[in-house]
């Protein structure tokens, strides 16, 4: 029987700082940490960092308590807030609005789901929305906060979470906690990558003339994509004929208010605007097409629809939506930006970061020949960048405005096999076939569907075995009770104020 033996990886070096290289440099150091493997960081604080993403999903707090970092901590040091979800304005009608919830709506009844419960009931006449039977939803209308954990026995006691989070913030914190588990970093500029005879990544060169040599890079050096593009040539896929958009203007303002415990994503003549409150300041944002706008008037746009005073002069972005053919090339892994970039309509950007990592965990590599590991791990990520560019796509495609060049544009847009296929299976049978991995649950795709616009011509048949009257009595029950017991709950800034309120920044 033949065997050999492994040969393992004894040196990480991160290329990049920033959100993505510190969770990389911290998730390697959690595992590592007492064994013989180093892990390297090279940055620069000239370069600085993109830190648009500010707004999260739930996935986060699992990759926290994963690292074993305590959350209220966490909170202070990032000056985070609470998120329920995001709510969506103009995108259908100008004027009309919804809701995106984390979370499940309502319960199966009798072995029925409930969504087609909901259906049945609108058919017979009943008017309640579909969001009075999230508990997030109606949490972030009464813009009220608790820990759902202190909720058990209550309709509340399943509503799901994320945070609003200032990403330089994060950064420096995941350096202070990986360096503290033995991760070396060095500051400097990567001037060169060697490489060896057979193509893989040697060693980097710094401008200073130092070389740092590794068995395994990882690429956390932004759009540039300087060791996966640059040196190893992974190549791009570019998406923007689905997803228009490719500049962002972003400001931070100061807060006018308490924040809200949700994101506002309003669509606008050109793209949409980001409202992301956290607890020192607010960031601000405008994603445009510049085929339908230019920079000025983004600006322009950006700056009268803010609520507090500019802390920072507005700063242009561009970007192009897709992913990189081969995210793990050789023996180099692309995270971040430089794996690809989906526009943080659903705040996916550090979800991504933290999956890839994940993935990566799961198919760990060694010295030896990892093809096999490369083929299936790049397949997996490249499905997961396709589920969340369809995703997004639904909120443009399906639009009824007409009011602008760009939302004409929209209405005539491509849209992918994939998501013609479940457009087409939803309008038939108000149903939703997620995979075991996906990120979306069919919570996700009602809701936006919903708000959309996008309804089935029918509900299952099988739900006219329930008695109607008592139906519609459970649903109004169901609903009147999360609207009891979200009313008790503190305003989100007091939640804040009394557990978790961040230090005042110099």
């Amino acid at each position: 029987m033949n065997s050999t033996t492994a040969q393992p990886i004894e040196k990480f070096v991160i290329a990049g700082g920033g959100t993505a290289g510190w969770i990389a440099a911290a998730t390697l150091a959690r595992i590592f940490a007492g064994s013989k493997v180093r892990i390297e960081l090279v940055e620069s604080e000239e370069i600085g960092i993109i830190g648009v993403g500010e707004a999260t999903i739930p996935p986060l707090l699992s990759t926290l308590e994963s690292l074993g970092i305590d959350l209220v901590e966490f909170i202070k040091a990032t000056q985070a807030t609470f998120k329920w979800g995001i709510r969506f304005e103009d995108w259908h009608t100008k004027g009309q609005g919804y809701f995106h919830p984390f979370g499940v709506l309502g319960k199966q009844i009798d072995g029925h789901d409930f969504y087609q419960c909901w259906l049945k009931c609108r058919a017979m006449g009943d008017t309640s929305v579909l969001m009075a039977h999230s508990p997030e939803a109606v949490l972030a209308e009464a813009n009220k906060f608790f820990l759902p954990h202190q909720a058990a026995n209550t309709p509340l006691a399943m509503a799901q979470y994320a945070l609003h989070l200032d990403s330089a913030l994060v950064g420096q914190y995941l350096r202070r906690y990986a360096e503290n588990l033995g991760v070396v970093r060095h500051e400097g500029k990567i001037a060169a990558v060697q490489q060896h005879p057979c193509g893989d990544i040697k060693e980097l060169l710094l401008d200073d003339g130092r070389v740092l040599s590794g068995e395994f890079f990882i690429d956390c050096t932004g759009f540039r994509g300087l060791l996966i593009e640059q040196t190893l040539k992974a190549g791009y896929e570019d998406w923007s004929y689905m997803l228009p958009c490719n500049k962002a203007v972003t400001v931070q303002t100061e807060n006018v208010a308490d924040p809200r415990p949700y994101t506002i994503a309003r669509a606008q003549d050109a793209g949409w605007t980001w409202q992301i409150p956290l607890q020192h300041r607010a960031g601000n944002g405008y994603v445009y097409c510049s085929d339908f706008i230019s920079d000025e008037q983004a600006k322009q746009t950006l700056l009268q629809t803010v609520e507090g005073t500019p802390l920072i002069e507005p700063r242009v972005i561009p970007f192009v939506t897709g992913i990189r053919k081969q995210p793990w090339q050789r023996n180099c892994l692309a995270l971040g930006l430089a794996q690809g970039f989906l526009e943080p309509l659903e705040s996916t950007a550090i979800h991504l970061v933290s999956k890839t990592l994940a993935l990566f965990v799961r198919m760990f590599p060694d010295r030896g020949d990892n093809t096999a590991l490369r083929n299936e791990f790049n397949r997996r990520v490249y499905s997961d960048y396709q589920e969340i560019r369809d995703f997004l796509a639904l909120h443009y495609c399906e639009t009824n405005r007409s009011d602008t060049e760009f939302w004409r544009w929209c209405q005539q847009m491509p849209v992918s096999d994939s998501l013609r296929y479940k457009l087409d299976y939803f309008r038939h049978s108000g149903s939703i076939i997620p995979g075991a991995e996906e990120l979306f649950q069919p919570t996700s795709w009602y809701a936006v569907f919903t708000g959309m616009g996008v309804l089935p011509t029918r509900y299952n048949p099988t739900v006219d075995v329930l008695n109607a009257q008592k139906l519609q009595q459970s649903l109004q029950a169901g609903q009147q009770g999360i609207l009891r017991y979200a009313q008790t709950q503190p305003s989100h800034g007091d939640f804040l104020r009394q557990y978790c309120a961040a230090p005042k920044l110099m």
